[in-house]
C-alpha cells in the first residue's frame, strides 16, 4: 500500500472532539471503499462535519477575505500521490499552494518566488530536503521550513532544528497536524531573521539556555538538570504560545519507540517547574492547557 495513505489516516492527535470524518481515530479500516471515500471527500472539501474546524473551513473567514490573506506555500515531494492530495487539502485549508518534485526544482522556484513557508520531504532523489534546507540558510534564506520525515531518533531530529529547520513532522501524519503546525511556525516566524530553533542562545526574563553546550541558567544560577529536561525546556522555547500535545512530547524527547507513557512528560514537566521556581496556578514559563498539553508563555529571544 503507498505510504500516501498512511500519511493521511488520522492518528491520535486529530484535533477535533470526537473521529473525525467518519473514520476511527486508529486508521482507515475498511478496506478500500472508506479510503475511496475520503479521497473523494479531500478532493471535494466536504471531510469535516464540524463547521468550527477551521481546517476545512479557513477559521470562518469570509471566503473574499480568505482569497486576499492566503499564505503562501511550497509543498517539495517526489511522490506524485502525495502532492496531488495533500495540495488540495492545504487550499481548502486557507493557503496557497504550489508543487515541486524534488530539491532541485524547489530552489528554483524559491529563488524565481519565495513562499510564506516552505514544507520539505526529507528523503528526495537528486537533492534531499536536508540539502535544500542547508543551501537556503547558508544563503541567508530566511523563509519558514517544515520538514517531513522519517526519521524516529530524538538526535536527529534535533540536529535538523539545528540546521535551520523550524519544525518537522514524522511520517506518518494526520494533514490536520500539519496544518496546525503550519499556522503555530507562521505565527512565530521572523521575517528575514533565522528562527529560534537556530538559535545558540534563548533567553526568557531571567532565564537562559545554551544550546550549544547544554546548560541552563535561571538568573546567575545554573540549574542541574537532567538532559532530557533541558530538551523538553529546548522543545518549548523553540515552540512559545503554542500548546504542544503530550503525545508531542513524548515523541521529542523519547522518542515513540521508547517504552514510556505520556505520564512521563507530566512529570518530566513538574520537576522543570519545581527547578524554575514556576508556579503552575500563576506561571511565569510553562502553562497547563487540561486534557491537551502545556503551553511555553514566556517571551522568548535570541541572545546574541
Amino acid at each position: 500500500m503507498p505510504s500516501f495513505w498512511f500519511i493521511l489516516s488520522l492518528s491520535p492527535l486529530v484535533l477535533h472532539p470526537k473521529p473525525v470524518h467518519g473514520f476511527t481515530n486508529t486508521g482507515f479500516g475498511g478496506g478500500d471503499s472508506k479510503l475511496s471515500n475520503f479521497v473523494k471527500a479531500l478532493k471535494t472539501g466536504s471531510i469535516c462535519r464540524f463547521r468550527n474546524c477551521g481546517v476545512c473551513y479557513n477559521q470562518g473567514i469570509p471566503e473574499e477575505q480568505s482569497m486576499k490573506s492566503k499564505p503562501s506555500i511550497l509543498l517539495v515531494d517526489d511522490e506524485v500521490a502525495i502532492t496531488d492530495n495533500l495540495a488540495p487539502f492545504l487550499s481548502r485549508s486557507g493557503f496557497s499552494v504550489r508543487v515541486a518534485a524534488n530539491g532541485e526544482e524547489a530552489l528554483k522556484q524559491v529563488s524565481a518566488n519565495i513562499p510564506d513557508l516552505l514544507i520539505l520531504d526529507v528523503l528526495m532523489p537528486r537533492m534531499d530536503g536536508r540539502e535544500v534546507l542547508r543551501q537556503l540558510r547558508q544563503g541567508g534564506t530566511w523563509i519558514p521550513i517544515i520538514l517531513l520525515t522519517q526519521v524516529g531518533e530524538a538526535a536527529e531530529r534535533a540536529m535538523a532544528l539545528e540546521e535551520g529547520a523550524d519544525d518537522y513532522l514524522n511520517k506518518p501524519f494526520d494533514p490536520h497536524e500539519l496544518v496546525a503546525r503550519i499556522r503555530a511556525v507562521l505565527r512565530r516566524a521572523r521575517p528575514g531573521q533565522p528562527p529560534l530553533a537556530a538559535a545558540v542562545r534563548l533567553t526568557c526574563g531571567q532565564l537562559r539556555l545554551d544550546r550549544l553546550s547544554r546548560r541552563v541558567w535561571l538568573e546567575e544560577s545554573e540549574l542541574a538538570l537532567t538532559p532530557k529536561s533541558v530538551l523538553l525546556l529546548e522543545y518549548l522555547m523553540t515552540h512559545p504560545d503554542e500548546l504542544v500535545s503530550r503525545e508531542r512530547l513524548l515523541d521529542v524527547v523519547w522518542g515513540w519507540d521508547y517504552p514510556v507513557g505520556t505520564r512521563a512528560v507530566d512529570t518530566r514537566v513538574a520537576e522543570l517547574r519545581r527547578a524554575l521556581d514556576d508556579d503552575p496556578a500563576k506561571p511565569r514559563y510553562i502553562e497547563t492547557i487540561p486534557g491537551q498539553g502545556y503551553r511555553f508563555v514566556g517571551a522568548v529571544e535570541v541572545q546574541s
